[in-house]
């Protein structure tokens, strides 16, 4: 079990590792950074526990796997430059061994196993930070049939697998399986508009994972019974839900916009489509959490005291839940003033 000081250290290194990525001039420059990366993540997943143990030695292998598959393609793309039917083969080879790293589908079956041994501020970096370096990477090799077949599976895959859960970790998990899809469409198109998509998605999900984290909250049923004395913590717990599942009129629903605007721009109807039908599911299992929390019609129990919380922490929660029910509203005032 590491000290506060040697988690601090880690998580340096593990910025830099994804700054070296992103930055660097060569594939093998960003092969290196994605190592250190992931060398620096491995100790913070780790904390003595059998289920981060074990999702630390899967989560090593998956990326190991990756990282030699994609050093592999690297070191055979230098030596076959000038052969330009090999290039194809190649990038095709990079673009699959990124897939991977991210998470996204059809290389997504690691994800959920891993997301579900891991502490929820683990889970936090694992859903966020660590998801930059490869999208970067992807958006500066863009394999065209490869990506289309990924948004069209990351989207089924990341609506239809959260379905049946009963675990948190695992729905968090499967939401970010479709929303890799949606990045995924807004890069296919234009580069700033999936960097814009991340932004907001990252700061839904830090706004989530903190209440759950806060709380302890691991599995659904604890969700029905938490806020006894507490009426409005409830409410704002799944607004913020529905914001992350992008329903109107909340701040979640606008990265979904600029890219449905933007395939339409483009004439991508059919992706579009598909795309939109599968955020319907998504939401539907949102909404089957919300109903009946909202309806009021289920059993709580009386002996959880308001007294248990943190009223720091909640006051910093409550500044990210305002941010997230009424930033759309903020924005589309600010852009109408200025």
């Amino acid at each position: 079990m590491f000290n506060n000081s040697s988690k601090i250290m880690f998580l340096n290194i593990l910025m830099m590792g994804t700054f070296i990525s992103i930055s660097a001039n060569s594939w093998l420059g960003a092969w290196m950074g994605l190592e250190i990366n992931l060398l620096a993540f491995i100790p913070l997943m780790s904390d003595n526990k059998l289920m981060s143990t074990e999702a630390s030695l899967k989560y090593f292998l998956t990326q190991a796997l990756a990282s030699s598959v994609f050093l592999f393609a690297v070191i055979l793309f230098l030596l076959n430059s000038m052969k330009s039917n090999s290039n194809y083969f190649m990038e095709m080879i990079i673009f699959s061994s990124l897939l991977l790293k991210s998470g996204s589908s059809p290389f997504h079956l690691w994800f959920p196993n891993v997301m579900e041994g891991l502490s929820w501020m683990n889970a936090l970096i694992l859903m966020t930070w660590q998801k930059i370096a490869p999208l970067m990477l992807i958006s500066y090799i863009i394999f065209k049939p490869l990506i289309i077949m990924s948004i069209i599976l990351s989207s089924m895959i990341g609506a239809l697998g959260g379905l049946n859960q009963t675990s948190l970790r695992k729905l968090m998990s499967y939401s970010s399986i479709n929303h890799l899809g949606w990045m995924l469409a807004a890069m296919y198109n234009n580069n700033l508009l999936w960097m814009t998509y991340f932004i907001f998605y990252s700061i839904l999900t830090f706004a989530m994972i903190f209440m759950f984290n806060m709380f302890k909250i691991s599995h659904i049923n604890q969700l029905f019974s938490l806020f006894f004395h507490e009426k409005n913590m409830k409410f704002i717990l799944f607004f913020n839900l529905l914001s992350l599942g992008g329903l109107p009129p909340f701040l979640g629903f606008l990265p979904k916009m600029l890219v449905i605007q933007s395939l339409t721009m483009n004439n991508q109807l059919f992706l579009l489509t598909f795309m939109v039908m599968m955020t319907l599911i998504t939401l539907y299992f949102y909404m089957r959490l919300c109903y009946s929390a909202f309806m009021m019609n289920y059993y709580e129990n009386n002996w959880l005291t308001y007294s248990m919380y943190k009223l720091s922490s909640m006051k910093t929660f409550l500044v990210y839940s305002f941010f997230s029910m009424f930033g759309l509203f903020i924005i589309i005032s600010l852009y109408y003033l200025f």
